[in-house]
């Protein structure tokens, strides 16, 4: 299985690594079948901008890399501009994923996604196209890859 330069790059060297103490949102996300544990800490201000976010993730290296790739693109960004990072947006950030790696890249979303909705349950705000989070990504997209 080949990962680009970027991939490898993220994964030996992560960014944004570690938690916020009091953060604005958490989101963990995780996949039962792969194992993969994704914690994501945004710190918002009263701009509603990212000043800050951190990751912890347990999972693979494709898990690592897309979650730190995802706290890049989302950092200093709008929550509005962070709701628009898809998965697409973070696999091509790092130059593609080997499709059996595309789900780490939407537990990166999801979990942008959840500490986002952490952060408007919080602050009761409602947040214009977010949805609540799912605690276990594979609940509906992987169903149609798995049957043969």
């Amino acid at each position: 299985m080949a990962y680009s330069e970027k991939v490898m790059d993220h994964f030996e060297h992560p960014r944004n690594v570690g938690e916020i103490e009091n953060p604005s949102g958490v989101g963990t996300v995780g996949n039962a079948k792969c194992g993969d544990i994704m914690r994501i800490y945004l710190d918002i201000d009263d701009n509603q901008v990212i000043q800050d976010v951190k990751f912890k993730t347990f999972g693979c290296g494709a898990a690592v890399a897309t979650s730190s790739m995802a706290t890049e693109l989302v950092k200093g960004k709008t929550v509005e501009e962070a709701l628009g990072v898809t998965n697409k947006a973070v696999m091509e950030a790092l130059d593609g994923l080997p499709p059996v790696k595309v789900h780490c890249s939407l537990l990166a979303e999801e979990a942008i996604h959840a500490a986002l909705w952490d952060y408007a349950e919080k602050h009761n705000l409602k947040i214009e196209g977010l949805e609540k989070p799912k605690s276990d990504i594979h609940e509906d997209e992987e169903e149609e890859e798995e049957e043969y």
